[in-house]
């Protein structure tokens, strides 16, 4: 035999274990990648929660006030957070008692605790218990969210 003859037997006898090497490789690969796939599927996507509903504001016009000691003014601007339409459909309709309300309320408060923060608090909580009773008899009770103020001016 030449030696060419034993170089190409040599180079065959290298390459047919190395393929075969790679080609083991590739399929344990592949096999332990299908494993993982299988033993941990993709979490579904969770499902998205709903959005909250669209905000149902009510915004009064200003109201300018005489405060308990007459040299006081309050000029202020009201928006209220409702729960719902039903309710901003019932202030609507029944807005002369809303205001009239407000106006006594706004009318009975006292310039120096308006003047801090907590004054301003206690207004937000004061509005909402004096329009929480039902406007007219067998109406259910006003639910506010929020009381937001729009002007603020003490004078």
């Amino acid at each position: 035999m030449t030696d060419t003859a034993q170089t190409k037997g040599r180079k065959r006898s290298i390459w047919m274990p190395l393929l075969v090497l790679i080609t083991l490789a590739a399929c344990a690969t592949a096999g332990y990648s299908f494993w993982r796939m299988q033993e941990h599927p993709a979490a579904p996507k969770a499902a998205q929660p709903a959005p909250p509903p669209a905000p149902v504001f009510f915004a009064l016009d200003t109201f300018t006030v005489n405060l308990g000691d007459a040299d006081r003014v309050l000029y202020i601007g009201v928006t209220l957070r409702l729960k719902d339409d039903a309710t901003r459909q019932r202030l609507s309709e029944f807005l002369p008692e809303v205001r009239s309300r407000l106006l006594l309320l706004f009318s009975r408060q006292d310039a120096t605790a308006l003047a801090t923060d907590e004054g301003k608090q206690k207004l937000v909580e004061a509005i909402k218990t004096t329009l929480a009773p039902p406007l007219v008899a067998g109406q259910p009770q006003q639910v506010i969210s929020n009381v937001l103020f729009t002007a603020f001016i003490l004078r």
